[in-house]
């Protein structure tokens, strides 16, 4: 499926994907007006969100009541390379989740779709088209 990317001014940057707008700027700092998050935001939260759907699926099929869990995810940047060295995902549970689940919840958050695309990279492919 195709995505449309395109400027519709100062330093947004605007993806038609699916039938949705996702919009994103860059901070002030670097020129944008902050008025949404910046690309690599987006690519960190979607991993978040992705193990997050996971453990989120995992229960609802347990009937098990998500009000009480979350995820939270960390990352660590290479001082060296200013790149993200490592991302750790905590899945915080309440008092009272069944014992028997708390390793199948992890293994569930483990399926995420992005981290396997990012474990497993695709190729990248950059060409120009005119008129």
């Amino acid at each position: 499926m195709d995505m449309l990317v395109n400027f519709p001014g100062g330093k947004k940057v605007y993806a038609i994907y699916k039938g949705f707008t996702i919009k994103t700027d860059q901070p002030e700092k670097s020129g944008g007006e902050g008025t949404a998050p910046s690309p690599f935001d987006l690519f960190l939260s979607s991993i978040g969100t992705c193990a997050g759907f996971y453990v989120l699926r995992f229960c609802q099929e347990r009937d098990i009541p998500t009000d009480n869990i979350n995820v939270v995810m960390k990352t660590d940047r290479n001082p060296e390379t200013g790149m993200i060295g490592k991302i750790s995902i905590d899945i915080n549970l309440p008092d009272g989740f069944p014992e028997k689940y708390r390793k199948a919840v992890i293994a569930s958050a483990d399926h995420c779709t992005v981290k396997k695309n990012i474990l497993i990279a695709p190729a990248f492919g950059i060409r120009i088209n005119i008129g």
